[in-house]
């Protein structure tokens, strides 16, 4: 023990050995001014800034390739890399936008790396530029696995897809290295290993890429919709029926556990979540099959469409510019280039009802630009109303020059609506304007513009294209489909569609009338269509959708249900007449809802056609420009004009009655309008009106003035409007809870008359505003009226 006792102790205090002491690096300062230098981010958004710059010149020679590599290649493949560094001069002349240089790099990029793929790595280069530059945060060890591996399998798959294809292209689709990936894969696993090898590369990086694949698969594979109906039955049967055998009970257990076995609960729990807890939105009717799709055709089932006999078919003879008026018109032309020494080699001429257009090829070294100069001389010569030249033709290398007719022909609006084009349409809002400049028929589908800008000077076919617009929607939508909003500052022009109001019209429940010419009715009816969108676009959120036609497919499908407020949403198309006389007066008030509508409702089905007259700056402002992208000009006096309509000149150089350029981005077409004139309107709008309508015209919610709060409290009752009893009085005599009917019977604003209908209301006379539907009136005689009033006087 003492033995022990001695050893630990003396373990105990012995010392402990010595630590080693590290010895600390001298740095000299050279290395520290480097390592300060290298870290600096100064110098880190330079280097990315190179890098950048580098990216975006090998971009450029790498796009200018395609287009000029084949005349370039034989100079490129005659260089060598030593050449290329040390020469200067004499390496030729190529046509790459990047230089001789540029050239060697994209060849050697597309051909000699991946092909076309190899732009991959590109981008991945000037990824590391806006890395270092600090621009964005990118993790570029994934991206550059992502760019490598997706570079390497879209090189197999062209040079898979294109190897038969080689001799027709001067480059490798799939460069040097795709071709020899996919000729060892080919003579090893043969063309259906390397369908399937491919496939599988796909899955793969879909798999890393997207977290929601790996489900989206299983559900579409194995737990789609049988799946799920599958699962509900199951434990429907275990509550309903008895137990079974049990010799098919351990049937069912074997088979249980070899489905466990194979499908984890963390996989099946969300489809049984699903099927257990899903909305009653998202889930169908019990009785589909019973009940089958909703048809919202269904409450005019008998509604006809127009007759193409409506419209007026003109006799006149089918004759196109004469021989002779071609022959001169190309021989003045001619010789008014040839006096101010131009040459051209050939000319050529397009036949349209009202204008033809005549192509000329200028001899080489003609300046476009000088027979651009030209317009006027070249009119005097042919002493034509106006002519226009398009310098160059978009996909042609010719030079257009339009000119009048003498002998113009009538389009008519039964050649365009009779026409195969416009009847075999499958569009959603398909508008025909009238023929080309080549005598084809014009049409657009307005869902895809979505909004329209129409603007022209007095009586060159402004109104007449509007009538074309609506008429062409009448001959292809029902009634449960579109909806219109007329508003009409001027009063004659939507008035003769009064008699469709049941049919096609929208409005707010107290309008007497749908065509809206009031000032105050426009304000309202814009904030309205402002509260309908919004509505719509809850009920697009709540069916988890993005667009109306969606929506509309899901709910025909009954896989909506309307007791949660769903419904079938027709289109709405807001036409405006005259919208300068608008913007004047009101202004911002008018221009703001206007606008709003524009930048949101194309998704909701709310689309909106404006014209005016006069298309000055003050009145087509920028932010009526910015959303409206598609624009019809008819003729104007001022180049001034034409270029805030359409961007450029040119609607000053139209002949008139109903000549216009439709612009849609940066593409201008010449098109002569489809004259419909107001018997053949008449006759259309009684044909629709004879036919059962709906009880009244669609009703768009009705909006509260801004401030109110919503109940009596917001109303003083203690200084009661002048005529408040003689406006009550009306109400209860004619028991329609109308704030027109007292703006109009009074002779008052309409701001006036919604305060006394707000004071008509608290004092019980009238119920509260309920959305699409008219003010219900409480008081039925005017005994008991009297009764109220005798109590409001004490």
């Amino acid at each position: 023990m003492s033995r022990k006792k001695d050893k630990k102790n003396k373990v105990q205090h012995q010392s402990p050995p010595p630590k080693k002491v590290k010895k600390k690096r001298i740095r000299s300062p050279f290395f520290e001014s480097v390592k300060h230098y290298t870290t600096s981010p100064r110098v880190h958004f330079i280097i990315g800034l190179i890098v950048g710059l580098f990216t975006i010149y090998i971009g450029i020679a790498v796009l200018s390739f395609f287009f000029t590599g084949k005349a370039d290649q034989s100079i490129v493949n005659a260089l060598t890399p030593s050449e290329l560094i040390l020469k200067k001069d004499g390496l030729g002349i190529v046509r790459n936008w990047a230089g001789i240089r540029g050239a060697y790099l994209a060849e050697i990029i597309i051909n000699e790396w991946f092909g076309i793929p190899s732009m991959l790595l590109i981008f991945f280069l000037g990824s590391i530029g806006f890395r270092m530059m600090r621009l964005c945060r990118i993790h570029l060890l994934r991206r550059f696995l992502i760019c490598s591996i997706a570079t390497i399998w879209s090189s197999l798959l062209l040079s898979f897809v294109f190897s038969g294809a080689k001799d027709l292209l001067f480059y490798r689709v799939g460069g040097l290295n795709g071709d020899l990936l996919c000729d060892f894969l080919i003579k090893n696993i043969g063309h259906i290993g390397v369908v399937i090898l491919l496939l599988a590369i796909f899955v793969i990086m879909m798999i890393f890429l997207n977290k929601n694949f790996v489900p989206y698969i299983q559900d579409k594979l194995s737990f789609g919709k049988v799946g799920r109906q599958v699962l509900v039955s199951c434990t429907d049967e275990d509550e309903d029926e008895p137990e079974p055998y049990d010799d098919e009970e351990e049937e069912d257990e074997d088979s249980s556990e070899a489905v466990t076995s194979a499908v984890s609960d963390s996989d099946l729990e969300p489809f049984v979540v699903q099927v257990a807890t899903g909305t009653d939105d998202d889930k169908p009717y019990d009785h589909l099959s019973e009940l089958g799709t909703y048809d919202p055709r269904l409450d005019l089932s008998r509604y006809v469409f127009p007759d193409i006999g409506l419209l007026k078919k003109y006799d006149q003879p089918d004759k196109q510019v004469d021989m002779e008026e071609q022959t001169e018109n190309k021989n003045r032309i001619k010789k008014t280039l040839e006096d101010f020494g131009i040459n051209i080699v050939s000319i050529k001429a397009t036949v349209g009802p009202t204008i033809t257009l005549y192509e000329v090829v200028p001899d080489k070294g003609v300046r476009i630009s000088r027979i651009k100069n030209l317009e006027d001389d070249i009119a005097l010569s042919l002493a034509a109303l106006g002519i226009r030249i398009i310098a160059p033709m978009p996909g042609k290398g010719t030079i257009g020059i339009e000119v009048p007719n003498k002998n113009p022909q009538i389009v008519s609006m039964e050649s365009v609506v009779s026409s195969r084009k416009f009847v075999e349409s499958k569009y959603e809002l398909p508008i025909v304007l009238g023929r080309t400049i080549t005598n084809d028929v014009f049409m657009f589908d307005l869902t895809k513009m979505p909004h329209l800008l129409v603007a022209g000077a007095t009586g060159q076919g402004k109104s007449v294209g509007l009538n074309a617009i609506i008429t062409s929607l009448l001959y292809k939508k029902h009634p449960a489909e579109l909806k219109f909003v007329l508003i009409d500052p001027k009063m004659v022009e939507f008035n003769i569609y009064e008699d469709i109001e049941r049919h096609y019209l929208a409005k707010l429940p107290e309008m007497d009338h749908a065509i809206i010419t009031d000032f105050s009715n426009v304000i309202d009816t814009l904030k309205s269509l402002c509260k309908e969108m919004d509505d719509r676009y809850d009920l697009l959120m709540n069916a988890h959708v993005r667009n109306i036609t969606e929506y509309n497919s899901k709910f025909i499908n009954r896989n909506l249900n309307p007791e949660k407020g769903h419904r079938f949403m027709p289109y709405i198309v807001v036409i405006i007449d005259e919208f300068g006389d608008l913007i004047m007066t009101a202004g911002k008030e008018i221009e703001m809802p206007i606008a709003r509508i524009a930048q949101k409702a194309r998704a909701v089905g709310i689309h909106m056609i404006i014209a005016t007259q006069r298309p000055s700056a003050n009145i087509i402002t920028g932010v009526i420009k910015a959303n409206f992208p598609a624009r019809v000009g008819f003729k104007v006096s001022s180049m001034i004009d034409s270029r805030t309509i359409l961007d450029t000149p040119g609607a000053n150089k139209l002949v008139g009655r109903g000549d216009l350029l439709f612009s849609q981005g940066n593409e201008l077409t010449r098109v002569q309008c489809a004259l419909i004139n107001t018997e053949e309107i008449e006759g259309i709008v009684k044909f629709i009106g004879d036919q059962p309508g709906f009880e009244s015209a669609y009703q768009l919610p009705e909006v509260l003035d801004e401030g109110a709060d919503g109940g009596t409290k917001a109303v003083d009752m203690t200084n009661l409007d002048s005529q408040f009893e003689d406006a009550a009085r009306l109400i209860v005599t004619q028991q329609q809870g109308s704030t027109s009917l007292i703006q109009r019977r009074f002779s008052i604003g309409y701001n006036r008359a919604g305060r006394l209908m707000d004071q008509i209301e608290a004092a019980g006379i009238v119920g509260p505003i309920e959305a699409g539907k008219v003010r219900q009136v409480l008081v039925q005689d005017l005994d008991h009226l009297e009764q109220i009033l005798n109590r409001l006087r004490s």
